[in-house]
């Protein structure tokens, strides 16, 4: 019983749901995370998309058993490894998706179930055709990070800005792509240039001067963006000691800029880690093993809490 309950919680990828905070990123961004209900329509919503990815996720391994039994990492697999049974696990995928759907419309909303459902239809059709779609498997899976935004949006009504839509594209074009580039290196690792095996049929068409084009540009657009979205999402200070304080050519500061060197360095940090450390096909393990990534992605967070929610304050 025990060794049953450990592999469905693998195969419900767990560490996945670290995605689901990118749900808090319009109130948070807004400034009304604590405001009414905002915070628990929010905590709604990242349980229910955290039900429905692990749903997800069974459905995808449920598909994927002949591919996954061939490589070298993916046959360990709770399913592809017989350690779970295929009846059990769509039961379980059944109540996963069905109970978190009816729960997002009962318990949050209706245009955030709208939002839930048209992830939880991505998704499958991403497990029966888009993954064997060059280019498109990425898009779609950077798709997915949009969605929960504006899903976010939906949950806690709160606005999401032109700008960190945008940011949000380009950040999770850079982690689709960058996961592509690492699943090759790994593959290639195990079988040399033969990877004809790879049970991801996209990867051998896969340039690798195209997967960096598109990684160096997922990574300038990103940082752009987040720059830009910076400067328009700053708070206004008003606090007479602050300004005080400051010299004469900083009496407005866009305060949320000084975060910008950080995104820069957590985007330097994620190549380096790609192509040096080889290492990334798996975005949510590198963030919770990965020291340098670990620190800037916290200290990123700290700053962005009490620069939009403390600093106000102050006024």
């Amino acid at each position: 019983m025990i060794s049953t309950l450990y592999q469905i919680i693998r195969t419900a990828r767990v560490r996945q749901w670290l995605k689901n905070f990118s749900l808090f990123a319009a109130p948070v961004f807004s400034g009304l995370l604590f405001s009414g209900d905002t915070f628990t329509l929010s905590l709604k919503a990242f349980f229910a998309f955290c039900a429905v990815s692990s749903g997800s996720y069974f459905v995808n391994d449920i598909v994927d058993v002949p591919k996954d039994q061939l490589h070298p990492i993916k046959k360990n697999r709770p399913i592809a490894s017989g350690k779970l049974s295929i009846k059990l696990a769509k039961t379980i995928a059944v109540l996963l998706l069905a109970g978190s759907l009816a729960y997002s419309y009962c318990c949050v909303g209706r245009y955030f179930f709208f939002a839930l459902l048209s992830y939880l239809l991505m998704q499958l059709a991403y497990s029966y055709y888009f993954r064997n779609v060059i280019i498109l498997d990425s898009l779609v899976v950077a798709t997915g990070f949009v969605i929960r935004v504006f899903a976010g949006a939906f949950a806690s009504n709160t606005s999401v800005s032109s700008w960190l839509a945008l940011t949000t594209i380009g950040i999770s074009m850079l982690l689709a792509f960058g996961k592509r580039r690492s699943e090759k290196t790994l593959l290639q690792k195990y079988y040399g240039e033969d990877i004809e095996r790879d049970t991801r049929k996209t990867l051998r068409h896969y340039p690798d001067s195209l997967l960096d084009s598109m990684i160096s540009m997922s990574a300038t657009y990103a940082i752009i963006t987040y720059s830009l979205f910076t400067f328009h999402v700053s708070p206004r200070l008003s606090s007479k000691i602050i300004i005080g304080f400051l010299p004469s050519v900083l009496r407005n500061p866009k305060i949320m800029m000084i975060t910008i060197p950080l995104v820069i360095y957590g985007v330097a940090r994620y190549l380096y880690i790609i192509y040096e450390k080889k290492e990334g096909e798996s975005p949510e393990r590198l963030f919770l093993s990965d020291k340098p990534m670990l620190s800037v992605v916290s200290l990123w967070a700290v700053f962005t809490l009490l620069i939009m929610y403390v600093l106000p304050l102050f006024t």
